[in-house]
């Protein structure tokens, strides 16, 4: 979708929306006229953030809308506004009014107007809606070009986890890649077939089982410029998963379209690097499957030589992300770039821990873990470290090669990070994984139902921290 809502002068009716937070109220009411109080107080209206009341004139025109807000300004409250607008107006109103967002610091305006584009977004690829999006003017004080690039990254991603699975296989989101990546002016490549198998073995293994042009890729992009720090992405793009062999039950398959969340993020971050030119030299890898059940799948008990040299026995086809990122992370470390930051859809226990909001980070870096809690706190999108606990590695010795791809539960979260890290090599860079949810399942202002970005924003800030804008 387009950020057609984003308006540069207001139509005939334009309607103010004041923003107040609670411990201004009552001086902000006190200065309104008597009929302005009146209707309020017969409201009980408070001014809490998220809640929001219409005033009226006299003619029955709307004069403006009230909307209480936190203090200091929290991303979503603007979209709280916009849910509020396309439930309280009528439709007709919605499509020939302009609003203009009042009362708040210049500080607050970009993230008040991203939260008004986070409010209006839905996902419209294969359904109409009835009713039109409430369409705000620019204030001359907000970073546009910042807030129209946080938008389509946040887009993107959530658009590419919430397309269905038969309209989003292997092939076409090596296609999406490699538009992007033209897009942006970005070199790109792919592995297939028996360069693939040669070059990632383990990718090979987990996709083998998919055929009709689902067969397993690996694509890349570069940018940027050689003279800037190396800074390598990996996404996993894991189209559809099945569970495999150790077939998921109906309800753990219900949402598998989203397993591909990883690479979304991948390229959702890569967008805001290159639009917002962050000085890195920028290297995106995505290992690009279906694991699907088949004859040709792969099976519990497969040993594969992965491309590090390390055996690697497959205990469970279902822990077939930690397979494919494995290789990927590999080939990421020859570069030996400054950082390497994996995304992937993971395990199911760090949402046990932590809930579908705050990814579960682990990095090799002690210096990292309090910029990733600290700075994404501060960016309202939290990363969580937890610990490379090296005492578990143990647990995922195998009888018959050199590791195993899955322990079990408790602590996956842990024992698949661990699994991971072995794969950087000697001399590993500095790396972070992100193990993500990449899914909304609830449905709030700004955050519907569907594909959601966790740890974008947080992870663009820490970027930012190490490498300036």
């Amino acid at each position: 979708m387009s950020l057609s809502f984003f308006l540069s002068k207001h139509h005939s009716l334009n309607i103010p929306v004041i923003c107040v937070a609670a411990e201004a109220y009552e001086a902000w009411l006190s200065d309104q006229k008597d009929s302005v109080q009146a209707r309020l107080k017969n409201a009980n209206f408070a001014a809490k953030a998220g809640s929001c009341e219409i005033i009226y004139r006299e003619d029955g025109q709307i004069d403006f809308i009230i909307a209480g807000v936190s203090s200091p300004l929290a991303l979503y409250d603007v979209s709280g506004v916009v849910a509020f607008i396309q439930t309280a107006l009528a439709a007709p109103i919605v499509s020939k009014a302009s609003f203009t967002l009042v009362g708040l610091n210049d500080g607050d305006l970009d993230k008040a107007f991203l939260g008004w584009a986070l409010g209006c977004y839905r996902y419209d690829e294969y359904r109409d809606f009835d009713t039109g999006l409430p369409q705000l003017v620019w204030n001359k004080a907000v970073n546009q070009k910042r807030v129209e690039a946080f938008a389509e990254a946040i887009f993107k991603l959530r658009n590419l986890v919430n397309r269905p699975a038969n309209d989003l296989g292997p092939a076409d989101l090596h296609e999406i890649a490699e538009i992007f990546a033209t897009h942006h002016k970005a070199s790109f490549k792919a592995v297939t077939g028996a360069k693939l198998e040669k070059e990632f073995p383990l990718v090979q293994m987990v996709g083998q089982g998919a055929a009709n042009g689902r067969e397993p890729r690996l694509v890349e992009f570069s940018w940027g410029k050689k003279t800037h720090p190396k800074l390598t992405l990996v996404g996993k793009g894991v189209c559809f998963d099945t569970g495999g062999l150790n077939l998921k039950t109906a309800a753990g398959i219900r949402y598998m379209k989203k397993d591909m969340g990883g690479a979304a993020h991948a390229l959702g971050l890569a967008h805001l690097i290159m639009t917002l030119n962050l000085p890195v030299q920028l290297r995106v890898i995505i290992p690009i499957v279906e694991n699907s059940v088949s004859g040709a799948a792969f099976r519990p008990g497969d040993v594969v030589r992965s491309r590090s040299g390390r055996t690697v026995e497959n205990v469970d086809t279902d822990a077939e992300g930690r397979l494919i990122l494995a290789d990927a992370l590999t080939y990421a470390a020859e570069d030996k770039p400054d950082l390497i930051i994996d995304f992937a859809t993971l395990t199911g226990s760090a949402r046990t821990a932590l809930g579908q909001d705050i990814p579960a980070c682990f990095t090799n870096d002690p210096v990292l873990e309090p910029l990733l809690r600290e700075v994404t706190l501060a960016a309202e999108d939290a990363l969580w470290p937890m610990p490379l606990h090296q005492n578990y590695r143990d647990l995922l010795k195998s009888d018959v090669a050199d590791t195993t791809n899955h322990v079990g539960m408790p602590g996956d979260l842990i024992y698949s990070a661990l699994f991971l890290e072995g794969f950087l090599g000697q001399d590993a860079p500095r790396w972070i994984h992100v193990d993500c949810f990449a899914f909304e399942t609830q449905g709030r202002p700004g955050r519907p139902k569907g594909g959601k970005d966790t740890g974008l924003r947080g992870m663009f800030a820490v970027l930012e921290q190490l490498y300036g804008g």
